[in-house]
């Protein structure tokens, strides 16, 4: 019997649905293979990070875990990094096996003799880029630092007396930018000061830690247990470091300007010694110090990179001994570090988001301006928008 046209037409369209079925059955068990490969690959990849991040945490490689107590447990707002893992004994173990003995002595400011520094000829490098200025420079020096760990610059403050500590306007309410302060104060550099205060972990930076001077005026009258103590300029324009943190002590030693925060890395030439990684992490770090011939150090380093991480407490004290500190201390570190010229930002702060930028503070140390203002600007004046000559 022959087959009509509408018979092979019906014919082959029955053959293509059962192809066409066919191929959607295959095509969905393909499709459900894939899906399972997928999440099989997430499973993996996900046990083998679950297994490392254990492993990194709880194993028995203790850097990781030390490195990781000692950077969250001495920033402001992100201590739970350390506190989800970890519960106080190992922290208190860890940070007692990592931390910085102090010189236990006060600054003898006898010590301290101002020259002229008109030299010709140095001892080393660093003396050389700290002594030779500008003629036509009587204001300060910008050096650009650039280490393994970090990058960031020393600052060499030529005349003390122009140094002073700035507070926010809002004390116990808020802090403010440095920028900020430093425009309020027409000065011409400037760097952050001490800690402050952060009960709720808000970073609003309006109450600063132990005691405050600014010119003379007692901002802040808090008591204070921590490193350090007291980082002031005397009457007659010498860093004093002071563990006694009180009016009566500051008052007694004559102190004009001062902040409070530690740790002390270098009391009459000594440097203080570091167990472990010091027990402060690697962050983003502001110091200040001063030579025996009088020469004041601002030291602002960043951090928070993948290559460049930061600075722990012996990278401070190996960079400001190189520049022949005599006195030195810590000042607050992480999103505060932040050195201001003119009205511009010149470092690279980044905050905990990894956004860069800069947080409120409660006090700093500006340059005041004087009739020549004339500050060399050389290592950053692509950031300040000037012609380099």
């Amino acid at each position: 019997m022959r087959m009509s046209t509408i018979d092979k037409a019906i014919k082959s369209e029955r053959a293509e649905l059962k192809r066409s079925k066919r191929e959607r059955k295959q095509n969905k068990k393909q499709g459900h293979i894939k899906l399972k490969r997928f999440f099989a690959g997430l499973f993996i990849v996900g046990s083998i990070g679950i297994v490392t991040g254990l492993g990194l945490l709880y194993g028995p490689w203790k850097n990781f875990r030390e490195w990781l107590i000692t950077t969250a447990m001495t920033t402001m707002t992100h201590q739970y990094y350390a506190t989800w893992f970890y519960d106080e004994d190992v922290i208190n173990d860890v940070l007692n096996r990592n931390k910085v003995i102090e010189i236990a002595e006060d600054t003898d400011t006898n010590m301290i003799h101002f020259a002229s520094n008109k030299v010709t000829e140095y001892e080393n490098e660093f003396e050389r880029q700290i002594l030779e200025r500008d003629p036509k420079n009587n204001d300060y020096k910008i050096i650009e630092i650039n280490k393994k760990k970090f990058s960031g610059y020393l600052v060499a403050v030529y005349d003390p007396a122009r140094i002073q500590t700035v507070c926010t306007k809002q004390l116990g309410v808020s802090g403010q930018y440095l920028t900020t302060m430093a425009e309020d104060h027409d000065a011409i550099l400037a760097v952050n000061g001490g800690g402050f205060d952060d009960p709720n972990f808000n970073s609003t930076g309006g109450s600063p830690l132990g005691v405050s001077i600014c010119n003379w005026e007692y901002t802040s009258r808090a008591a204070y247990s921590g490193a350090g103590g007291i980082i002031g300029f005397t009457r007659d324009n010498k860093l004093i470091l002071t563990s006694k943190v009180s009016v009566k002590e500051a008052k007694a030693k004559d102190i004009r300007d001062a902040v409070t925060f530690g740790p002390f890395l270098i009391v009459n030439g000594k440097a203080s010694s570091v167990v472990g990684n010091g027990g402060w992490g690697t962050a983003p770090r502001t110091a200040i110090a001063q030579r025996k011939d009088g020469i004041v150090l601002f030291l602002v380093v960043d951090g928070r990179t993948a290559s460049k991480p930061g600075a722990d407490m012996d990278d401070l004290i190996d960079v400001l001994q190189d520049y022949g500190a005599y006195n030195a201390a810590n000042l607050d570190g992480g999103t505060s570090s932040v050195l201001v010229v003119g009205n511009t930002i010149v470092n690279d702060p980044i905050d905990s988001t990894g956004a860069h930028k800069t947080r409120p503070i409660s006090t700093g140390f500006i340059v005041t301006k004087d009739e020549s203002d004339d500050g060399d600007h050389s290592v950053v004046a692509s950031k300040l928008g000037e012609d380099e000559d």
